[in-house]
């Protein structure tokens, strides 16, 4: 079996310092620095900035022709209101037309019926005042003789004996008169 024995190779780097804070490596660091960021740059102002620049043009038109589709919108809708309302008060407005004449329609065919009743129950009014006059005048005929009839009998019970026909109708007469 053989032993072996780790031993150090001493190298400049093995002083304890680390090499980024070596001064002696600090020009072979500037150079890559400045290189990395010089090729950095490059790719940045190439190829990202152009993208994002062409992204936020594309995004920033899209929103310019939304809002210009939302304007062309809103207006198409306030002119269709307008055009609703505008039919809605034509419709206010032939309807209270239509509902005036058919009012007037209405109350002239009515004043026409009342005016036919009207008519009609005068005539029926005249037939029977006629009628009633017709009776009035029998009745108070009959109202005579009747008034003469029951004269003669109330004379004849109280008295016992009949009085003459002539005397009674004057009597009765006379009493009608007054």
């Amino acid at each position: 079996m053989a032993t072996s024995t780790h031993t150090e190779v001493p190298s400049e780097h093995g002083k304890g310092a680390f090499p980024p804070f070596d001064p002696t490596t600090f020009p072979s660091q500037l150079v890559w620095l400045v290189l990395t960021f010089a090729i950095l740059y490059a790719l940045m102002a190439k190829v990202a900035l152009p993208r994002l620049g062409g992204i936020i043009d594309d995004r920033q038109n899209r929103i310019s022709g939304d809002i210009a589709e939302a304007g062309k919108l809103k207006a198409e809708s306030e002119a269709a209101v307008a055009a609703y309302e505008k039919a809605l008060a034509e419709a206010r407005a032939r309807a209270q037309v239509i509902a005036a004449e058919t009012r007037d329609k209405q109350a002239a065919e009515a004043e026409t019926t009342r005016k036919a009743l009207e008519d009609q129950l005068s005539a029926k009014l005249a037939e029977a005042e006629k009628t009633i006059a017709s009776t009035k005048q029998k009745a108070m005929a009959e109202v005579r003789g009747i008034a003469t009839d029951a004269a003669k009998t109330i004379v004849e019970r109280l008295i016992g004996k009949a009085p003459a026909d002539a005397a009674v109708a004057s009597a009765v007469d006379s009493a009608l008169k007054s």
